[in-house]
């Protein structure tokens, strides 16, 4: 799908044509729903989640992409291990065709794109050991703006083309689709691949607006849940939380497709992007690499060529990842795997460190005396006495695969480095960081030792014991630190680095380091302040970045309008788009923030939306589902004694699409 929000209401509202409208002279009866043969394609494909590349993420329809491109990418699986690590997919997506049909109704590859055609590329993705998909959409023209033909009245049609071509994977679309039945236009082209005698991998890509999940079991073999992904952590951590109730449904295949990867496009840090690839491994989700691999770092490569965390998500028992519990933006998501042991994401959506915990048994797994953790991005074994636990940092995951090994004392004891509340320094002014390292693990660490380092210039000093002879489990090594920012240090975030060592058992030194950064604040003013005006400590947003005094444009800073709800323009306030949060320091200081909130005229009927208030981690305000048709709210939210103080914009459960939402008037009071 191309964007949901930036495609006309036309071309969501066009009427319903009849089905025999579209009927193929000759084609195989469509099956109903009562007349399902069986809960899951019975052909032996996508048995764990399909793995590979598609070029819209990066490219667009850009010229870039072209033939040159796709056999590079190829050449790159081959020659950066890609291949070998699994994937194995090279997919075209939109614009790969001429806008029109020839003379006797095929599709045409565009000769300026292709000039060899798609055969000679699937031959060459052939002649290294991968294969190639292909896109179309079910209706009458893909979502391109340039209107390239879909495949509905074309199925057997240009499915045999793709056959014949040597097309491996079919993502098939939604847009133009002429309001005809879901079922029975993503049924018959299943019927119409099933016709050609090829095995071809089949992508429903319908966006979830019909709930697939609970029909395509035996239609596709992976299904969207959700409107598009966009390369920003807001975009990321909607489409994460649609997906992950649907785990019932996934199994081997048949997979919910929470959309392609953005890892490596840039809009997101390497620690979120991490936590892009670890959830969407602990959900048993198709990983398809959506970056411009010929121009991807190092860091990229890394992430994406993980197979200890390929290994979740290939896992062939496919169940998908379950959440546990989510308090307060601290996930915890385990996925049993065939060898009975359990992958575990301890996720943090939040914009400050967070201690993620769970147990052994409440994961599902057996009773033991202790257990074998694996951390699956340090690459490093310890064992645990049951305690599955860590400070993750904002925005991060750790993955971990935890299994009750009979082999567990092999491995040093897990221990957990943690900091005791919020990094938060004003320039010039000592603060105090408690910090813990505790021993999580069945045999004790002994020759316990800490050190916290700040920036060159800062003064980091104990103010209380940094050793101890000997952890047992559960014991913890408690140390207070002040540390000072030098007078005159900007605002910002700063790196600060945690290191503990100690000795196993087996008297191995081993090093667990915690990496944080402290924020340099600045209390706000008394009085009554717009929070448009002031800085803040930390802004995620669903598209583009958030807006001061302007509506959200989607993209680039600067390009929203005056905010308007219900027709009232209003001069002071944040633009932002679901999902949404804006973190400002308040210092203990304040009392109240008041705003008018709601959902900005620009998007005409569309948009539905909640916003939330959160002093120091509890919800002090909420409304319920706001749509486009209401006016303004007036919220009031008492943060009295918060130091913290987030505004959330969640987007109302049913996606992010259009979801422009304003907090007009936005006061802090001091």
């Amino acid at each position: 799908m191309r964007h949901l929000h930036t495609r006309t209401a036309a071309r969501r509202m066009v009427a319903a044509l009849t089905v025999l409208l579209f009927a193929v002279p000759g084609a195989p009866a469509v099956a109903n729903e009562e007349g399902r043969a069986s809960p899951a394609l019975a052909d032996g494909l996508a048995l764990t989640p399909p793995m590979g590349f598609n070029n819209w993420n990066s490219t667009h329809c850009r010229a870039e992409f072209n033939e040159s491109m796709v056999k590079g990418i190829a050449d790159i699986f081959v020659e950066k291990g890609l291949k070998d690590a699994g994937y194995q997919y090279v997919n075209l997506d939109d614009c790969w065709a001429l806008p029109a049909r020839d003379a006797d109704g095929k599709l045409v590859p565009d000769p300026a794109r292709f000039p060899n055609g798609i055969k000679a590329v699937a031959d060459y993705v052939h002649s290294k050991g991968l294969k190639l998909g292909i896109y179309t959409s079910a209706g009458t023209k893909t979502c391109s703006d340039v209107g390239f033909p879909g495949a509905l009245g074309h199925e057997y049609s240009d499915a045999q083309q793709f056959a014949d071509w040597g097309v491996d994977y079919l993502k098939y679309d939604n847009c133009n689709n002429q309001g005809v039945d879901a079922k029975l236009r993503y049924t018959t082209m299943r019927d119409a691949l099933k016709a050609t005698g090829r095995p071809i991998v089949y992508s429903i890509c319908e966006w979830g607006q019909n709930k697939p999940w609970e029909w395509a079991a035996d239609v596709g073999h992976l299904w969207r849940t959700t409107g598009d992904i966009s390369d920003t952590w807001g975009s990321m951590l909607s489409i994460l939380k649609q997906n992950l109730p649907l785990a019932p449904h996934a199994g081997p295949g048949h997979w919910n497709d929470p959309d392609m990867l953005e890892v490596g496009n840039g809009g997101m840090t390497a620690t979120e992007y991490r936590s892009h690839f670890s959830m969407w491994s602990v959900m048993a989700a198709p990983l398809l690499i959506g970056s411009d691999l010929r121009t991807a770092s190092d860091e990229t490569f890394e992430i994406l060529g993980n197979k200890e965390v390929i290994a979740v998500d290939q896992d062939p028992l496919g169940k998908q990842g379950s959440v546990i519990s989510s308090e307060g933006g601290r996930w915890v998501v385990a996925k049993e795997m065939k060898d009975g042991s359990r992958a575990i994401a301890l996720f943090n959506e939040t914009g400050s460190p967070q201690r993620v915990a769970t147990t052994a048994a409440a994961v599902g797994l057996p009773d033991a005396a202790a257990y074998t953790l694996r951390d699956l991005w340090q690459h490093k074994s310890y064992n645990t006495a049951g305690t599955i636990s860590a400070t993750v940092p904002a925005h991060g995951t750790v993955l971990v695969r935890v299994s009750a090994d009979r082999r567990w004392n092999q491995h040093p004891p897990a221990v957990e480095l943690g900091l005791d509340g919020s990094p938060l320094v004003q320039a010039g002014l000592p603060a105090t960081l408690p910090t813990t390292v505790t021993d999580l693990g069945r045999t004790p660490a002994r020759q316990v030792s800490v050190r916290l380092s700040g920036p060159a210039g800062w003064s980091v000093k104990p103010t209380s014991p940094t050793t101890s002879k000997a952890l047992s489990t559960g014991r913890s090594l408690r140390t207070k630190w002040t540390v000072t920012a030098p007078q005159g240090t900007p605002t910002g975030s700063y790196d600060l680095t945690l290191k503990a060592s100690y000795r196993s058992p087996a008297r191995v030194r081993v090093e667990n380091v915690l990496p944080f950064t402290a924020t340099v604040v600045v209390p706000p003013p008394a009085g009554t302040s717009e929070l448009g005006d002031l800085p803040w400590l930390s802004a995620a947003n669903g598209y583009g970045p958030v807006e001061r005094n302007t509506s959200n444009g989607e993209s680039a800073a600067g390009d929203g309008h005056p905010i308007t709800i219900g027709g009232v323009v209003y001069a002071k306030g944040l633009g932002v788009h679901a999902e949404s949060a804006v973190e400002y320091y308040t210092g203990a200081a304040c009392e109240t923030v008041t705003a008018a909130v709601g959902v900005d005229d620009e998007k005409g009927a569309n948009g539905t939306v909640a916003f939330e208030v959160w002093a120091d981690g509890t919800k002090v305000a909420s409304t319920g589902v706001l749509t486009n048709a209401m006016p303004a709210e007036p919220l009031t939210a008492d943060i009295t004694g918060a130091r913290l103080v987030r505004l959330v914009v969640t987007d109302g459960g049913d996606g992010i699409d259009s979801d422009h939402a304003d907090w007009a008037d936005a006061r802090l009071s001091c």
